[in-house]
C-alpha cells in the first residue's frame, strides 16, 4: 500500500503523450511561377465582379530577372525637400473659368438631355477639363473636377460644397452651360499641396 501525505512523491504513471503536430500547410504559389499566375489573380479577384478567363503571363524564361525589373519600376521616387510654402504661380481663376466655359460650350452645343449619354459624357468632360487645367502649369496643385447635369423639370436646386483649405492659395471655379432641357455645371477645385 502506498502512502500519501506531505512530501510524498506520486507514483510514476504512464508518460503523457505530446500533442500531435499541426497539419502541414501547403506552400502558397509564387507569382513568378507560370502555372500559379492565373490562380493568384483568381484568388485576388474572387470577391470582385471581375471574372478572369485567361491571363497571358507577362514573362519569358528569365523569371528571376523580371522580378527585379518590377521592383525597380515600382520603386517610389524620392525628391529633396524644397522648403517652399507657396506656389511658383498662383491659381488664376478667371483664365481657368474661361477655358472650362469654352470646353462646356464646344462639347454640349447640340446635345439633348439623355441620362444614359450623360453618364459617359460627364466622365469625358471631367477628363477634358482636368487635362486643360493641367496645361496651365500650376505646380503642386491638386484638382478636383465635378461635372453635374440637371434636367429642367420646373424644380429648384441648391448645390453646396464645403472644404477645409487655405484661403490664401486654394481656390475654385464654376462654369455653367444651359439649354432648354438641362443645365450642365462644372466645378473645379484647386488645392495647393505644400
Amino acid at each position: 500500500m502506498e502512502r500519501r501525505g506531505r512530501g510524498a512523491k506520486p507514483a510514476p504513471g504512464p508518460a503523457p503523450q505530446p500533442p500531435p503536430p499541426p497539419p502541414r500547410r501547403d506552400r502558397k504559389p509564387s507569382m513568378f511561377e507560370r502555372e500559379a499566375y492565373t490562380q493568384i489573380l483568381k484568388e485576388r479577384l474572387r470577391d470582385s465582379i471581375h471574372d478572369v478567363q485567361y491571363v497571358e503571363p507577362p514573362f519569358d524564361d528569365s523569371i528571376a530577372d523580371l522580378g527585379k525589373e518590377w521592383k525597380s519600376a515600382l520603386a517610389k521616387l524620392k525628391f529633396a525637400n524644397s522648403y517652399r510654402m507657396e506656389p511658383l504661380k498662383k491659381f488664376q481663376a478667371h483664365s481657368v473659368e474661361t477655358k472650362v466655359q469654352q470646353i462646356l460650350t464646344e462639347n454640349l452645343k447640340d446635345v439633348k438631355y439623355d441620362d444614359q449619354v450623360f453618364c459617359r459624357l460627364s466622365l469625358d468632360l471631367a477628363d477634358r477639363i482636368l487635362s486643360a487645367v493641367k496645361e496651365f502649369g500650376y505646380h503642386r496643385y491638386k484638382f478636383i473636377i465635378k461635372v453635374l447635369f440637371i434636367q429642367k423639370t420646373g424644380q429648384a436646386i441648391h448645390i453646396a460644397s464645403r472644404w477645409i483649405w487655405d484661403v490664401t492659395w486654394d481656390s475654385w471655379v464654376a462654369a455653367k452651360h444651359e439649354t432648354e432641357t438641362y443645365v450642365a455645371l462644372a466645378l473645379v477645385f484647386a488645392l495647393f499641396c505644400e
